[in-house]
Parts: C-alpha cells; sequence; structure tokens
C-alpha cells in the first residue's frame, strides 16, 4: 500500500520538529482549529484531565526570558539545548502549554477504591498516557495545516518555574509547543527501519 496516498498517513509521516518560524501571527481560527483537535484525543475515562495554555506576545517574551536565564544554571548538554527553547518560544508567535489537571487520579481513586499510592501512580499514568496524545494530535494537525511545531521536553527540566509562570502550581507540567509558520522548508530525521522495531510473539 502507498501510504503517501492517504491523507492521514501522509500528515503522519510528514510532521517533524521545527524550531524556527517566520515573525507573522497565526489567526485564532487557526490557534482554536489546533486546540480543538488537541481535544478530541483519546483520554483515560473520557476524564480530558489536559488544560492548554496559550502564550501570545509578552507573555510569550516573558516564558522565553524565563528559559534562557534558567538554562545558565545547567551545564551543557542541558544548557543549549534549553537556549535553544528559549529561541523557539521567542521565535513562533504562538506557545502552547498543556498541562495535566489531576482530575483522572481524582476520579479514579474515588471510583476504584484502590491503595492511594498504587492509585496515584497508575492514573497518573494515564494521565500522561492521555496528555500526549492530544499533544500528538496538536502536532499533527499543525503539520496538516501546512504550520510547523515543537514539543520542548527539555523544559521538564524546569518545570515548577513553568508551572508557577503559568499561574498553574497545582497542576503537572506535560508540555510546551512554539507554534508558527517553519522559516524555510526542512526534513525530518530518518526513522529506524520498521523491522528494527517490532517483534513478534
Amino acid at each position: 500500500m502507498n501510504t503517501l496516498s492517504n491523507e492521514t498517513l501522509a500528515t503522519i509521516h510528514a510532521r517533524h520538529s521545527i524550531r524556527q518560524f517566520e515573525p507573522r501571527e497565526l489567526a485564532e481560527d487557526m490557534v482554536m482549529t489546533l486546540l480543538d483537535a488537541a481535544n478530541q484525543a483519546p483520554s483515560a475515562h473520557n476524564r480530558q484531565s489536559w488544560k492548554f495554555v496559550i502564550l501570545e506576545g509578552n507573555a510569550r517574551i516573558e516564558l522565553a526570558e524565563l528559559v534562557s536565564t534558567a538554562s545558565k544554571i545547567f551545564d551543557r548538554p542541558a544548557s543549549s539545548l534549553l537556549r535553544m527553547a528559549a529561541r523557539s518560544i521567542a521565535s513562533a508567535p504562538v506557545t502552547i502549554a498543556v498541562i495535566n489537571t489531576g482530575d483522572l487520579i481524582s476520579h479514579g481513586t474515588e471510583l476504584f477504591q484502590v491503595d492511594k499510592d498504587m492509585g496515584f501512580d497508575f492514573f497518573r499514568t494515564m494521565e500522561i498516557q492521555s496528555s500526549a496524545a492530544a499533544v500528538e494530535n496538536l502536532l499533527l494537525a499543525a503539520t496538516s495545516l501546512g504550520l510547523g511545531a515543537v514539543w520542548l521536553g527539555i523544559l521538564y527540566l524546569i518545570k515548577d518555574r513553568i508551572l508557577t509562570f503559568l499561574q498553574e502550581p497545582q497542576g503537572e507540567f506535560m508540555a510546551v509547543i512554539p507554534v508558527g509558520h517553519p522559516v524555510r522548508p526542512t526534513q525530518g530525521p530518518n526513522k529506524k527501519p520498521l523491522e528494527n522495531v517490532i517483534k513478534k510473539i
């Protein structure tokens, strides 16, 4: 089967991280389209225990400055990756932060009456899985619309600072994603051959 003849599969193959963006605005309806796609992701018990925080204008620049300043307390390569993340945030017209709300944890432990510690680990993992699906939906939606985006995983190193900045100290850090129009067309890295990552039993 020619996967690229299928629009959805073609988008999946085309998606890759974009870290530099053109200095042009992103229309609000475009941002809402991305977030609607994210919100359609599967979630455990359909709790949708995620929150999307949109950063534009000064808020985006202040976040970039926070990340750049925080990079100074780390050695390489973490400091270099944090500075790169700050540049991505600064160049993108919009950055979207994703936070886990803890709603599934609360709901699940009450519903199943399991050991509190076991229940917390179990439902926290399910929250992370759910939000990761939402982030992937957002990334694929961006690609399908001709936009670029990058999931800045390195920011987990300063997650508490970011949550405080976002005024969400009770949430749990999930993702920070700059989004915009790519500066130039690029290609993603080659993936491992499929046969290298498959095991049959």
